[in-house]
């Protein structure tokens, strides 16, 4: 059995957002009880990430660590189309990735104790972002 939802969120610029009950709505909402969750973000200046889910700080201390990494306006970058942050945000995404897949058991996503589901937005700026949610199994 295959089941697939889209989840539709606004961000509100550079930061995570926490997917996690969302994503595990759509699995128990899917009706399968063993299987795998594929998660899927559509864009290419956000990501996902499994991380800490227990301490904000991990999530702030990632972000410096891309600052660093992939800095806003940094003149070694050509594509700059949509602002200082576009090419940046682009890197992030690649290192970062765009999806993710999870195990399902017992209809619910086998998630360590402090593991969440997060979207990342690289770009400064607020956007609409669609992840889609696609679980698989019996």
């Amino acid at each position: 059995m295959v089941f697939q939802h889209t989840l539709s969120l606004s961000t509100r610029g550079r930061g995570t957002h926490d997917l996690t009950r969302a994503v595990r709505d759509a699995v128990r909402d899917s009706g399968i009880r063993s299987g795998l969750c594929h998660v899927f973000v559509q864009h290419t200046s956000a990501s996902l990430m499994l991380c800490e889910n227990a301490d904000p700080a991990v999530r702030a201390d990632l972000e410096r660590f891309m600052a660093r990494l992939a800095p806003d306006g940094d003149p070694l970058f050509q594509h700059d189309d949509e602002g200082p942050d576009d090419m940046p945000a682009h890197v992030r995404t690649v290192l970062t990735g765009a999806d993710l897949t999870l195990p399902v058991a017992g209809g619910d996503c086998v998630l360590g104790t402090w593991q969440g589901v997060y979207l990342w937005e690289h770009r400064t700026q607020a956007h609409r972002r669609s992840v889609t949610v696609t679980v698989y199994g019996e």
